[in-house]
């Protein structure tokens, strides 16, 4: 009953790890395998949104690299397979959204920071450079009161 027991639960161990499988995919040409990796690299999984399709396990992403595998294999160009992605998943899939109303804050919004400092820079830095306006000029009279005063403080010091 225990080699049963100890034979059962070895089964059940090695059947796990053979649950977790590795893909394997076969291109016609070198060209396919190419555009594949390149593809599984620049397109977004939509559920893990950090990692691409090639990164993730996600069941999603899993059958992202299929449809792309499918789409290779039929002779489809990249472009052909991200315009299908984007179709389906929206401009989110790819990792290089194109210019649109609704991605223009993305696009233009680095760029406005960036005018708006520069700006605000080169105004303060004007502003300081303009002296300021003397008060008052110096005349003999304010020359006559300061030497009194430390003709005062001279004396004073010597008693």
């Amino acid at each position: 009953m225990k080699k049963l027991m100890l034979s059962l639960f070895a089964a059940m161990a090695f059947s796990m790890a053979a649950h977790a499988a590795i893909e394997v995919h076969e291109f016609d040409t070198l060209e396919q395998e190419q555009q594949f990796k390149e593809l599984g690299n620049t397109l977004r999984c939509p559920k893990c949104q950090n990692n691409t399709i090639a990164d993730s396990n996600a069941e999603l992403a899993v059958d992202l690299r299929e449809k792309v595998y499918e789409m290779t294999k039929a002779g489809k160009s990249k472009q052909e397979i991200i315009d299908y992605m984007i179709a389906r998943y929206g401009n989110f899939v790819t990792y290089n959204p194109p210019f649109t109303a609704a991605t223009a804050i993305l696009w233009l919004g680095p760029i406005s920071v960036l005018l708006f400092g520069f700006g605000f820079i080169v105004l303060r830095s004007r502003a300081k450079k303009v002296t300021p306006e003397q008060a008052e000029d110096w005349d003999q009279d304010k020359e006559a009161r300061l030497k009194a005063l430390l003709d005062e403080k001279n004396d004073g010091d010597k008693q």
